[in-house]
């Protein structure tokens, strides 16, 4: 299911990794800011402010329990400006695309921020039969290179 990155009103999102039953972000907890866009447009015609700033504050936030706020802020910790996740969108010249665009892109890295990490990787030794397998095409390679050198008269 896709998320619903409308362009106001709660922010859905969908169930994935470390979020099975998904979550709705209440709409109190986004802030939004508009400015001036560089984006297309022409230069300095008609402009309108289209540019979206999307402001949430995970460690304040509701929507997740305390496991997926402490998974989120650690995993967020490097993008983090004054605790809070600043998601900025100016690719379109509308403001209502660009507000639905920024919202996407917010479920986006709050869905693999709350995912829980891959498990470890087990360490196997090879098999007997496969490391035999190995020193033997080994040493058929080394003959097929022996055989290459010059020709001795016997």
């Amino acid at each position: 299911m896709a998320p619903d990155p409308g362009p106001s009103g709660d922010l859905r999102v969908p169930p994935g990794a470390g979020l099975p039953s998904g979550t709705t972000i209440p709409a109190g907890e986004l802030t939004e800011r508009f400015s001036r866009s560089s984006g297309p447009g022409g230069q300095s015609v008609n402009t309108t402010d289209s540019r979206v700033e999307l402001l949430f504050d995970p460690g304040a936030s509701g929507a997740f329990t305390d496991a997926q706020r402490r998974r989120i802020l650690r995993n967020l910790a490097d993008d983090l400006v004054d605790g809070r996740v600043v998601v900025v969108a100016s690719e379109h010249r509308s403001q209502l695309r660009n507000r639905a665009a920024a919202r996407a892109r917010l479920v986006a890295l709050l869905r693999t921020a709350v995912a829980p990490p891959p498990p470890a990787r087990r360490p196997t030794k090879p098999s007997r039969s496969s490391q035999r397998r190995r020193v033997e095409a080994k040493k058929a390679r080394g003959q097929t290179k022996s055989l290459r050198g010059r020709v001795h008269d016997d």
